[in-house]
């Protein structure tokens, strides 16, 4: 009786395997770097301990180990996700003013090439952020993101005077991911430290709101991968309609992460109502995230037919990947107008003979007058 019973669960455990086998393979890339990656910490393979430091005005939080062993595009690498705060000992305001990503050697001193840094999200619990001031009506108003860092773009910090108020014992969500686009053979492994300067409460600093806006381009949801037609030029070909997929308020089908051909192209899309904006205010501060093959974003006013600023991505030339990105930073500012139509145009190269992914965002950072009016009466 225990043979039998022996034997069934060695044939269970054998047919377990192949079904997860075959399951495992059909999985896109992205995902096979997700299964892999909590097999490696969670059976100790590779170290899955967070390394956090703090101080009274910055705060590292060094990654486990990522494991490199593919070609991994952009939105496709090993990445890892936690929460966090500035410091958990204190309930004080404090002020971000600049963030900091790059890829380290296991060592965790050795500095790698930022070629193996895909992308840095640091997104707010909206709940927990705004009902400390009262601001409950701005809780599911928008994507939750604070910014985001990426390749081309691994550091920057916010102009003199400017900032992002927090406690903190606030939570914040840190979202890491690797990147590779070059490097093929054995496998190796890299961290990545994320660094966030903040300063002391100021009545003197001004608070800045942040806002995403990115391209989106319309698909057949009958046959999202039919691509664009004679009958349907304007159709893009997704990569795929889990992810960064999304409906306009005429139910169309819209994708964010996209297929670019090769050779040069233009895209589009109007932004005014990602932009949100109730009234009229100054942007101080753009980051932007974009994919290898992009050559310039730019953020036009259609009202005034005016264009505000152009992100210009520097590709390099012997291998894939962004060399550079230009962000933009002013104490002064630029005016929004709430009653002006936003949008951003995209201008993309693929010099190869394949398909390449795309996407293109802005982190938009405006003058935060409702914020500023609540720090006014703040009383620590």
């Amino acid at each position: 009786m225990k043979s039998k019973i022996l034997k069934y669960i060695v044939l269970f455990i054998v047919l377990l395997t192949i079904v997860g086998g075959i399951y495992y393979l059909k999985l896109p890339n992205r995902h096979k770097a997700i299964v892999k990656t909590k097999l490696y910490h969670g059976l100790g393979i590779v170290d899955e301990r967070w390394n956090i430091q703090s101080s009274d005005s910055s705060i590292s939080l060094i990654t486990p180990t990522l494991v490199i062993d593919n070609i991994y595009k952009s939105m496709e690498g090993p990445k890892v996700i936690r929460s966090f705060q500035l410091d958990d000992t204190k309930n004080e305001l404090v002020w971000i003013t600049s963030f900091v990503t790059k890829a380290l050697s296991t060592n965790e001193v050795d500095q790698l090439s930022n070629d193996y840094v895909c992308h840095t999200n640091i997104d707010l619990f909206e709940g927990e952020h705004y009902s400390r001031w009262q601001l409950d009506h701005r809780i599911g108003k928008q994507y939750p993101r604070l910014t985001s860092m990426s390749n081309g773009i691994e550091s920057y910090q916010f102009p003199k005077g400017f900032g992002f108020p927090v406690f903190t014992n606030e939570n914040l969500l840190l979202s890491t991911q690797s990147l590779n686009h070059n490097i093929k053979g054995d496998p190796f492994d890299i961290k990545h430290e994320v660094n966030l300067g903040f300063k002391p409460h100021s009545k003197q600093m001004k608070p800045l709101m942040s806002k995403t806006v990115f391209v989106m381009l319309p698909y057949d949801s009958e046959n999202p991968f039919q691509g664009p037609t004679d009958n349907n030029p304007n159709m893009c070909l997704p990569i795929e309609t889990k992810n960064h997929s999304y409906k306009n308020d005429k139910g169309e089908s819209l994708s964010g992460h996209w297929v670019i051909f090769s050779g040069k192209d233009t895209y589009s899309y109007d932004i005014t109502q990602q932009l949100q904006l109730k009234d009229s205010t100054t942007m101080h501060h753009i980051a932007t995230h974009l994919h290898p093959f992009a050559e310039t974003l730019a953020l036009r006013d259609k009202t005034a037919d005016s264009t505000l600023f152009i992100s210009k991505a520097e590709n390099y030339v012997d291998k894939i990947g962004l060399k550079s990105v230009s962000y933009f930073s002013s104490t002064e500012g630029i005016m929004l107008y709430a009653d002006h139509n936003y949008e951003l145009v995209l201008q993309t190269n693929n010099t190869t003979k394949i398909d390449q992914d795309m996407m293109a965002s802005m982190f938009v950072f405006l003058y935060d007058k409702e914020m500023h009016d609540k720090l006014k009466t703040y009383q620590p």
